[in-house]
């Protein structure tokens, strides 16, 4: 939406974080009212939703994880020899994640990811932080938003997807099919491309007699007021049908939010852009390992990404997932059994147009010598980079564009190479039978119970079969002279 609707706010308080420190409990507070104000100015600056695209045509999913996510329990790098060291009482041995390779697994939380991995529709990018590393929730959550260099000025700045849609041709089907904004306003789509807003909400409905003559008042003062009411209502006819008034099932409202995002980006007239947030990421007390604080969160999330590709249906070959967060943690447990701001990260991605079953990092090992500011896990890949790759070979955007305006200064930042299937991969997706997430998570964790793990992928860290399925990126860092 528009700054002018909020020409005082200062923009680092747009900034979403989790509950945990000060700094976050601001940040959430805050960005829910202005979300839930968001959301009422929204049809008035709605894209042109009623405007046929393609079953064909690319789908984006942005999922921002507020609060600082925890990547080295969340893609445990149980074969680096100081990771146990350093987690103590929170380390998770092999044997309790869903084990990628020989050298990382998922945290067992991840069921539904876990299984998407193992179909070659999900993937990792280890070792990656936003260009500013102050630890600061705002900076963060403003640089990931932004996509400008560390020492961009940040003030009114639009966010790096609304100058995607502003740059892209008019006649683009990414550009006509817009994005949309799903609960509260996030900065990343900031800028005077237009953008839908839905949230799912616990009012009860407005019947449709009301709704008719609503829209008969608007017809007679105001048409354009109507028309964009309408795209809204449409836009919310097809979220809500996923569970209408609540539905008979007790799921979250985030679940309902990834639930309505894939209902309106799966149908042709629907936005092919979508972004939403999740929060409760600030683990600075009792975190947990395989249960726990933490573990809780993760199920959330997997829960919404199983919804999501299950409504996508036939869309899910099209479609990319990328989940990202502000920065990481330490990589030491705290004495709390929890962990603090940190740097370096990780990155998941998911979807049927995902070049899956990949972990892709330069791997910076954990120990004291390689730790960033001897604290954190040093960050290799720059998350702009994951972004490229993706917009790039997935939306097809030129390169020069990535690097002059979508991410301003950023030439020095390479596109990060092979995160996207070929299309006749993508296409074999899309012709071969539905398995549904539900089915594989009920599968793995099954399995689980049972004392399995999934099967382990035969990969030598240190070989060049190794580097290649762990890296992706040229260069590899010798980083085990104490293994």
């Amino acid at each position: 939406m528009s700054d002018d609707h909020f020409p005082a706010v200062d923009p680092r308080i747009l900034r979403a974080a989790a509950e945990g420190c000060t700094e976050s409990r601001i940040l959430m507070n805050r960005r829910h009212m202005l979300g839930v104000s968001a959301g009422f100015f929204a049809w008035a600056f709605a894209p042109k939703f009623a405007v046929a695209g393609s079953a064909t045509d690319p789908r984006l999913l942005l999922v921002i994880i507020r609060g600082g996510m925890d990547g080295l329990n969340t893609v445990v790098p149980f074969g680096d020899p100081n990771y146990a060291g350093l987690r103590g009482g929170i380390a998770m041995p092999a044997a309790s994640t869903i084990q990628l390779n020989s050298f990382f697994g998922m945290h067992p939380s991840l069921t539904t990811l876990g299984g998407l991995y193992g179909a070659g529709q999900a993937a990792v990018v280890h070792a990656t932080c936003t260009p500013k590393r102050n630890r600061s929730h705002f900076d963060a959550q403003d640089n990931l938003e932004t996509g400008l260099p560390a020492d961009g000025n940040t003030t009114n700045a639009t966010g790096w997807l609304n100058r995607l849609l502003t740059a892209l041709p008019s006649g683009d089907p990414i550009r006509v099919g817009g994005a949309v904004q799903v609960g509260e306003a996030p900065v990343v789509l900031r800028g005077p491309a237009p953008v839908l807003g839905w949230s799912p909400t616990w009012f009860e409905h407005v019947n449709q007699l009301t709704t008719n003559n609503l829209l008969g008042v608007y017809d007679a003062v105001d048409p354009g007021m109507a028309g964009y009411l309408r795209r809204g209502l449409t836009a919310d006819a097809l979220a809500e049908a996923v569970d209408p008034n609540g539905g008979s099932e007790d799921i979250s409202q985030l679940r309902k939010a990834f639930r309505g995002a894939a209902r309106m980006m799966r149908v042709d007239t629907g936005p092919r852009i979508a972004v939403l947030s999740v929060e409760g990421f600030d683990t600075h007390v009792d975190q947990g390992g395989a249960t726990g604080q933490l573990a809780t969160r993760l199920a959330e999330l997997d829960g919404g990404i199983a919804d999501y590709r299950t409504e996508m249906a036939e869309a899910w070959a099209q479609t990319v997932v990328v989940c990202v967060t502000e920065f990481g943690r330490t990589a030491a447990v705290n004495g709390n059994l929890g962990t603090d701001h940190g740097v370096g990260t990780v990155a998941l991605l998911a979807g049927g147009a995902v070049n899956g079953g990949n972990v892709f990092t330069d791997w910076p090992g954990l120990a004291p010598q390689n730790l960033y500011e001897q604290s954190d896990l040093n960050p290799t890949t720059d998350l702009r980079s994951i972004f490229k790759g993706v917009l790039q070979d997935h939306l097809g955007v030129p390169k020069t564009l990535l690097d002059e305006t979508i991410f301003p200064s950023s030439a020095a930042v390479p596109v990060l190479q092979n995160l996207i299937r070929s299309p006749a991969s993508a296409d074999q997706i899309a012709k071969s039978p539905l398995v549904t997430a539900t089915a594989k998570t009920k599968a793995l964790r099954g399995k689980m119970q049972a004392g399995w793990s999934a099967p382990t992928r035969p990969v030598d860290a240190k070989s060049a079969a190794g580097r290649r399925n762990l890296g992706g990126i040229a260069k590899y860092r010798q980083a085990f002279p104490e293994a």
